[in-house]
């Protein structure tokens, strides 16, 4: 396998506080990490280092759903994240990992996101395209200011 790759950089206007929380808390994480017409359920996430998830993504048109499960490598709360995660598919081979990286600037949290060991049967572009929608879901769920009633 090939040491497919995706990097993305994005500026959002949100603490890091709260983009972190998006990362570790199951509901969060389940609403925008799936791309546009997918839905995720989040059936394991134990989110300390060392700590095992396992989510299904359910193609919405189709019905049809793939499932993946990792590990947490390193956590530094507000700062870093890095995980490894396989495919339950055997047609999809090998580990994947994902390094997050936060950091403060003036007008939010800089992050920047690199996966690694990505299947050769998902093309890269894909995937980076996956993200995209990915993090535009996350900035939408981050960045309004909702007061409580």
């Amino acid at each position: 396998m090939k040491n497919n790759s995706v990097s993305l950089h994005r500026v959002i206007q949100a603490a890091p506080e709260k983009v972190f929380r998006a990362f570790s808390d199951p509901a969060a994480h389940a609403t925008w990490l799936p791309p546009y017409g997918f839905v995720c359920t989040v059936q394991q996430m134990d989110f300390r280092v060392g700590g095992a998830f396992k989510m299904t993504f359910i193609n919405f048109s189709t019905g049809n759903g793939h499932s993946f499960g990792g590990q947490y490598i390193e956590i530094k709360p507000n700062e870093f994240l890095k995980y490894a995660e396989k495919f339950d598919n055997p047609a999809l081979p090998g580990e994947m990992t994902t390094t997050v990286s936060l950091n403060k600037v003036s007008c939010g949290t800089e992050i920047n996101i690199e996966q690694t060991g990505i299947p050769d049967m998902i093309p890269v572009e894909m995937c980076y395209l996956g993200w995209q929608e990915s993090l535009d879901k996350l900035k939408r769920l981050v960045e309004p200011e909702i007061p409580d009633a």
